[in-house]
């Protein structure tokens, strides 16, 4: 068993905060997203035990300076395309929590009617492409993504987000060699959490520094603080900006950290309590309070309202949930990709 150090992993090429000062309302979302973000998840375990929904669910705690810092970084037209830790995503991009709770249970007034689920989450309106179950199978289709916008000459930028085990799979090497081939506007970011499963990073590879996977396709890389909101902004930005000036893809190993199994169903005999509790003390939500009292931006009482108000929140959202209607056996029939007058073959 490789037990890692409760400090983050240290890369060759490591983001460096710009000093930038961002404002109060910025510290003020941020913290407001995290805690309904964690607070969702923390419900959605409890209702997962309690058998509430099925199939396989991966939870997100301990991650959220990931997206936190990743909304307000970007443009709301921008494409988001991710794995199948996928609950929190819908959330920062504005999908109401009730709707991603119907879409965990199975139904009708989830997001996709509750075909998506835990693990293929899919939001249209919101340029949210998944969701997926097939690991580093949303690789080649955020290339894909990016593709068309470029063919369409519309000026978008895609995330294209992986766990540190997807990049193993053949279908990185392909996806990156055709994307800085056709300089296709698209963010490869790694949600590196240092374990694939059970397995850490050094257990995968002889290269423990994943922003440099990309060198041998000439792709630049870099790797970033991913428990610091701050940290996790400027590399998006500056990567964003990379892009949009039509130098093609950009790669970002942002480093984190997950709280709780890889899935529910995960004993977690890899890694050890104290290395868990080492990475809690650099909890993002915890640090976005400290700086927001320290600039006297908020005071205790009013957090401990957002917070009380998530809470409210994902009950309401929970109560929605049970209450509504399950599909009918016909709408296994719809949304299902038709095309009026295909020719094919008739017996």
């Amino acid at each position: 068993m490789t037990t890692k150090s409760a400090s983050a992993p240290k890369a060759n090429k490591t983001a460096k905060s710009a000093g930038k000062a961002f404002d109060k309302d910025t510290y003020l979302r941020w913290f407001k997203d995290m805690v309904l973000m964690r607070r969702f998840e923390e419900k959605t375990g409890q209702l997962y035990t309690m058998q509430k929904f099925g199939g396989f669910c991966h939870l997100y705690i301990g991650q959220e300076a990931i997206l936190a810092g990743m909304i307000t970084a970007i443009r709301t037209s921008d494409r988001i395309i991710t794995g199948y830790r996928d609950h929190c995503h819908p959330l920062v991009l504005g999908v109401p929590a009730k709707n991603v709770m119907a879409e965990l249970y199975g139904k009708v007034t989830g997001t996709s009617k509750g075909k998506g689920g835990s693990m293929h989450y899919f939001d249209k309106q919101r340029n949210l492409f998944g969701g997926h179950g097939i690991v580093g199978g949303q690789i080649g289709l955020g290339a894909g993504i990016a593709f068309a916008d470029k063919y369409r000459g519309e000026d978008h930028v895609t995330l294209c987000m992986m766990g540190d085990g997807a990049i193993r799979q053949g279908i990185l090497h392909e996806t990156f060699n055709m994307a800085m081939t056709w300089k296709l506007p698209v963010i490869f970011i790694i949600e590196n959490n240092n374990y694939a499963m059970g397995t850490s990073v050094e257990r995968t590879s002889n290269v423990h520094d994943l922003s440099t996977i990309g060198e041998s396709y000439d792709m630049p890389g870099l790797g970033v603080n991913g428990m610091r909101c701050e940290d996790v902004h400027e590399a998006i930005a500056m990567a964003c900006e990379h892009v949009r000036a039509g130098n093609g893809p950009y790669l970002l190993d942002i480093k984190t950290y997950r709280y709780k199994g890889h899935s529910m169903s995960d004993p977690q005999k890899y890694r050890t309590k104290e290395e868990v509790e080492g990475y809690k003390k650099q909890d993002p939500i915890e640090s976005v309070r400290d700086t927001i009292l320290k600039n006297k931006w908020a005071k205790e009482a009013d957090l401990d309202k957002i917070d009380e108000a998530a809470k409210k929140e994902v009950d309401a959202a929970v109560k929605f949930a049970e209450e509504s209607p399950m599909a009918t056996a016909e709408e296994l029939y719809n949304d299902v990709y038709f095309e009026k007058d295909y020719p094919f073959e008739k017996d």
